[in-house]
């Protein structure tokens, strides 16, 4: 299983409907990261087409983003020091759209699922606000690591940054999102971005339809 496919994985299993009383009994970094594996894999597994998402499967995930993941950081990590060179609109129109990306890449690889086992090390705390959370995803008998980086916020615990077999998705995007800034500047990566998104919005928004044209038909 790829890398990427992986990270669809680890990263869109944390992207969860996680209702407040679950988050109220272990609010730990292992205990938010676990209960939100236990709540997609619910959604996923209670899906008529296994082999794809709804809107409504990508609403209910969309809704509890923010409670798991801290896009902020996570989008001014990718642009690197870039980040301090543009204005605060930009920098609030880049993490729009850096999230926008990551629901509808991962969200799609995410529709694949099949019924991975995911196993948990213990938190590591490296700071009173600062923890690591090891997973170890299954599948055909071999484990990958895959490595949740968290912070205490004050709303709790948040992700921002995941790791697989040790190499950084925040790194990864700073690498290529460089490239591009080196050739075209910011203004060039922001509209490359948003024009990414689209494409994947409007194949999302395809797939929608002809999937209700055929229950129709059907």
């Amino acid at each position: 299983m790829s890398k990427l496919k992986i990270l669809s994985i680890a990263m869109g299993l944390c992207l969860s409907v996680l209702p407040q009383t679950v988050l109220a009994e272990d609010s730990s970094p292992k205990g938010v990261v676990e209960a939100a594996v236990t709540s997609i894999v619910q959604i996923l597994e209670q899906r008529e087409d296994k082999t794809r998402l709804s809107e409504k499967d990508r609403e209910g995930i969309r809704m509890s983003v923010d409670q798991r993941f801290d896009y902020e950081k996570m989008a001014r990590g990718s642009l690197g020091s870039e980040w301090n060179d543009v204005s605060a609109e930009q920098q609030v129109d880049f993490t729009t759209v850096f999230r926008q990306l990551l629901e509808r890449s991962y969200g799609n690889k995410l529709a694949g699922y099949k019924g991975q086992r995911i196993e948990y090390d213990d938190a590591e705390m490296k700071k009173d606000t600062r923890a690591t959370v090891l997973s170890h995803v299954i599948d055909s008998n071999k484990s990958t690591p895959v490595e949740y980086r968290l912070y205490q916020s004050d709303s709790g615990w948040k992700v921002y940054d995941i790791k697989i077999e040790g190499v950084s998705m925040v790194g990864t995007f700073r690498k290529d999102f460089k490239s591009i800034l080196d050739k075209d500047g910011f203004a060039g990566l922001l509209s490359q971005l948003k024009e990414k998104v689209e494409k994947m919005r409007a194949k999302d928004a395809a797939d929608d339809q002809a999937e209700n044209k055929g229950e129709l038909q059907g």
